[in-house]
């Protein structure tokens, strides 16, 4: 193969490489929801709007699932001393998947004032998919265990969701952990990038962009040893 063939060659194998990578990329799209809690008391019924906020990550064979509340929800006619207040929440799944799956997370690490809007600490859960395609994560019922009492918070307004993830299905398909009629796992491992497509597009590109100038240095070799060839010559 000529000189100038086999420069086009590695020119367009890079270009190549570089356009599989991006066209590989998962679809990750996020947006924070409004969801409107109506919530059961020991006291009576009480409401609360909050901003809800679902990441997912890479961990293992499966997804770290972590759910955010921008705004308190609900309050305590008492103060709740620290550690007084557990909260867990369930995500309905939908789409490639169905069903609902549970996040968890630590008690109140500081005191909450009586008649305060108790803020919810981020929850997270595993998610092991069984089947691959788009996922959407959509904010469930919340429930706070305080002073040996139980509130659950529902949400009432049908917020879409707060997640969609391209998921791949687990080897062997199979459901563990907190997931019920969809699927949860525990896992380590590298992080994808979490919630929208701009940290997927920085990453990809970067690596697209690493190929490509690869190819580039490898027809710059060429040209120089080709350059030197003739000089002997």
């Amino acid at each position: 193969m000529s000189y100038r063939n086999r420069t086009a060659a590695l020119a367009s194998a890079a270009a190549l490489a570089g356009s599989a990578v991006l066209m590989a990329a998962p679809v990750a799209r996020a947006e924070v929801v409004d969801v409107n809690y109506q919530c059961k008391t020991p006291i009576g019924d009480k409401s609360a709007v909050s901003p809800i906020d679902i990441k997912g990550a890479r961990s293992g064979d499966g997804y770290r699932i972590t759910m955010s509340w921008q705004k308190g929800v609900s309050s305590s006619p008492v103060e709740l001393g620290k550690g007084a207040m557990t909260p867990s929440a369930t995500i309905a799944l939908g789409g490639a998947d169905g069903g609902t799956m549970t996040v968890t997370g630590p008690a109140n690490d500081a005191a909450i004032p009586a008649n305060t809007p108790i803020k919810i600490n981020d929850l997270s859960g595993a998610y092991t998919p069984k089947k691959s395609g788009e996922v959407t994560f959509t904010a469930g019922v919340l429930t706070i265990k305080a002073l040996g009492t139980t509130t659950t918070c529902t949400p009432t307004n049908d917020p879409g969701p707060s997640l969609t993830l391209d998921v791949t299905a687990a080897s062997g398909g199979g459901a563990t952990g907190s997931t019920q009629g969809g699927g949860s796992g525990a896992g380590s491992g590298a992080e994808l990038p979490q919630t929208g497509p701009e940290d997927s597009a920085v990453a990809l590109g970067t690596l697209g962009g690493t190929v490509l100038l690869a190819g580039a240095a490898g027809a710059l070799w060429l040209t120089r040893r080709h350059q030197g060839a003739r000089a002997r010559h």
